[in-house]
């Protein structure tokens, strides 16, 4: 049962980091974006994914730990 957990995890993970529809902006960001360079974009653009996945990663680490404790 952890071995397909942790399996799960990983692979719930990997869709999130590899997808490419993840890379998608706010008009206002778009709008940066396009007058920035390519270089500075892509900064935006990983910026962006990192403020999104952190509260899923801190939320997840959370219920792990309640999780555990209630046994």
């Amino acid at each position: 049962m952890k071995g397909k957990s942790l399996i799960f995890l990983f692979f719930t993970i990997l869709l999130f980091v590899v997808s490419s529809d993840s890379f998608g902006q706010c008009a206002m960001c778009k709008a940066v974006a396009e007058s920035a360079g390519e270089k500075q974009a892509e900064g935006l653009n990983n910026g962006i994914i990192f403020l999104m996945v952190v509260p899923y990663l801190v939320m997840g680490i959370i219920a792990l730990v309640v999780k555990k404790q209630s046994k």
